[in-house]
């Protein structure tokens, strides 16, 4: 019995002292590896950094809403919600372009005057074709399909291009229309006034159906040339009377076949025919082979 106590001790001394025992080497090439490894790992670092800056810039404009807007515990300072869809603005906005929905409204408050300013830029209103703009010497409209303006209290129209039912007025205190071309069927002037057209460089004025000119007194102004056009005829019923202040003579040495000028004489019939003969002699009439006035000149 002694012997076989001393043989398990020493087998049990044997087995506490041999670490090795139950160890099988393995390469860990083959083991199944876990987690992100590789390509992987390198991907799963991209995403969380793309997250990280994406979290940056939305904390970024959440506080840029929160200075604007200035949204504190009792709501907006800046702006109001209301249900009806009305947006009031509380204090001055600065604003670059505004984008009204469909036939919206901007106003402003019923004792308050609404002011719009431009820091040394244009204040433009465009609505499709139709554009106000407001500059600092000059406001404009333009418009392709016209426009309107009333009173909004009595409705009552004030200006109007809907020349087939309103007939057109310069608006009171208006005392010059500026155009480039303009098409109407008659341009008239109160009794009391005259009625001036000015042009700084060529004026033409056309009638599919003929061109009819009357007042007390008709002048034509001119630093140049007046053309006279019609398939017809041209009646001049009236006094006529030209100066010829500014008209080019010669003087009597001259020879009249000689020379770069083309001298015409007009002549008028005794029913107001006009036509012009070629001077080609000193003292010459109006008597002609083809006078265009019969036995009448």
């Amino acid at each position: 019995m002694r012997e076989k106590a001393v043989e398990r001790r020493n087998v049990n001394k044997e087995h506490n002292s041999n670490f090795k025992a139950g160890y099988i080497p393995i390469d860990e090439d083959r083991l199944h590896k876990t987690g992100l490894r590789g390509r992987k790992g390198n991907l799963a670092i991209c995403v969380i950094i793309l997250l990280f800056i994406l979290a940056v810039i939305n904390l970024i404009i959440t506080l840029v809403i929160w200075a604007v807007i200035r949204i504190g515990p009792n709501g907006c300072d800046s702006m109001e919600f209301h249900e009806s869809g009305l947006l009031r603005f509380k204090q001055v906005s600065d604003m670059g372009v505004i984008h009204p929905l469909y036939k919206s409204t901007v106003g402003g408050r019923r004792n308050e005057n609404l002011v719009i300013t431009g820091n040394n830029q244009p204040i433009v209103f465009q609505q499709g074709t139709t554009k106000l703009s407001v500059e600092k010497n000059k406001t404009s409209i333009t418009s392709d399909i016209g426009m309107q303006f009333f009173d909004p209290r009595t409705q009552n129209i004030l200006f109007s291009t809907d020349y087939e039912t309103h007939e057109f007025h310069l608006p009171s205190g208006v005392k010059s229309l500026n155009v480039q071309k303009a098409s109407t069927e008659r341009i008239t002037s109160n009794a009391t006034s005259d009625l001036n057209i000015k042009v700084d460089g060529r004026a033409i004025v056309r009638g599919n159906e003929g061109v009819f000119i009357m007042g007390k007194t008709i002048e034509f102004h001119m630093g140049g040339n007046m053309e006279l056009k019609a398939e017809n005829s041209i009646i001049l019923n009236g006094t006529v009377m030209v100066s010829t202040t500014r008209l080019p003579s010669s003087s009597s040495g001259d020879q009249f076949g000689t020379g770069d000028w083309v001298r015409y004489k007009l002549c008028m019939c005794a029913d107001g025919t006009l036509f012009k003969v070629q001077v080609t002699g000193q003292n010459m009439g109006c008597q002609i082979s083809d006078n265009p006035c019969g036995n009448t000149h």
